[in-house]
């Protein structure tokens, strides 16, 4: 029996080793490319002083202006606690600014200020540097089929479209 595990094991492995003249996984360059893909984006939001975290908050403030922190930290699915410190960052660097809601006085709307949608333009620009420097091996057609595939990997595993997944664990230790 440990024989055809340790043959199965061995098995997985070679078949993840492409300079064995196996294909590799999937899975192997997804993590591969979204890693780099992750690193070059985070290289490229420095040169404006912000982090991915930054442009994702924006993004979505953009998307839904007035929300309460609750109902933002819900669609960027993390917990409400942790995004507390991010948006205070936000709000000391002129990018948004917490306003009494009206409708319900225990909660703040959090509104992007006159530098925050400037700044949002200059990440527009990034993120189509970004995209197009990643994608450069691909024609317009190979790029529409991989990204209706993608989408689909990502729809089928769960992901909240639009919205990295690294919010979950931002904050976490």
């Amino acid at each position: 029996m440990i024989i055809i595990i340790n043959d199965y094991v061995n098995a997985i492995i070679t078949s993840m080793e492409p300079e064995r003249g196996r294909k590799p996984f999937a899975a192997l360059l997804l993590a591969q490319i979204g890693a780099h893909a992750a690193r070059q984006f985070a290289d490229r939001l420095s040169a404006v002083k912000l982090a991915p975290p930054h442009a994702g908050i924006l993004r979505r403030l953009v998307q839904s202006p007035g929300i309460s922190q609750r109902e933002l930290a819900t669609a960027l699915g993390m917990h409400a606690s942790r995004l507390v410190a991010v948006v205070d960052e936000m709000e000391s660097m002129g990018l948004l600014v917490r306003e009494a809601n009206a409708e319900d006085r225990r909660t703040h709307s959090l509104q992007v200020t006159d530098k925050g949608r400037e700044m949002m333009g200059e990440i527009a620009v990034i993120s189509v540097q970004h995209n197009e420097a990643l994608c450069a091996a691909l024609n317009e057609e190979e790029r529409a089929v991989l990204v209706g595939l993608l989408q689909r990997i990502a729809d089928q595993q769960g992901l909240i479209r639009g919205v990295h997944p690294g919010f979950s664990t931002l904050g976490k230790k």
